[in-house]
């Protein structure tokens, strides 16, 4: 990969490589959200999908997510784009399509992975998982509006 490529090309223009590497892993996007449907408001809620192993901040099941959940949102940069209120503020991706450099804890940058969970900025061990709350009960799990 060419260092920081993310500061030289649009998310279009990423390779495979460089579009996965650009996940900072810090595990917000997996968490379930709900949205008002008369303020189109999205909220986060402190719970994640079933698939999300809490332990490693990432997808228990990467390679068959969508299959296995299919309301899961694959991230193009036309789905990111579009879709950005309800990704967090620091996601990489979000970043880039807005013209902003990466956090300086950006695994990326700091050439480690577990810089993300140091800044404290993911959700590493910090949520519940989809099976242990019930779809009734979501509303109180809200945690923000906006991460």
């Amino acid at each position: 990969m060419e260092p920081e490529f993310w500061r030289k090309k649009t998310l279009e223009q990423l390779s495979h490589e460089e579009w996965e590497a650009l996940c900072d892993g810090c595990g917000k996007c997996c968490l379930l959200k709900l949205e008002d449907c008369d303020t189109n408001k999205v909220s986060y809620t402190n719970v994640a999908c079933r698939l999300f192993d809490p332990e490693t901040c990432r997808c228990g099941s990467y390679d068959l997510r969508f299959q296995l959940v299919p309301q899961c949102v694959q991230l193009t940069p036309e789905t990111v784009r579009r879709e950005k209120e309800w990704m967090p503020r620091t996601c990489a991706y979000r970043l880039v399509a807005e013209g902003y450099d990466l956090y300086p804890w950006h695994p990326l940058r700091t050439g480690d992975a577990n810089s993300v969970h140091e800044a404290g900025v993911s959700i590493l061990n910090q949520c519940e998982l989809e099976f242990d709350v019930p779809e009734d009960e979501l509303e109180d799990h809200i945690v923000a509006e906006t991460i």
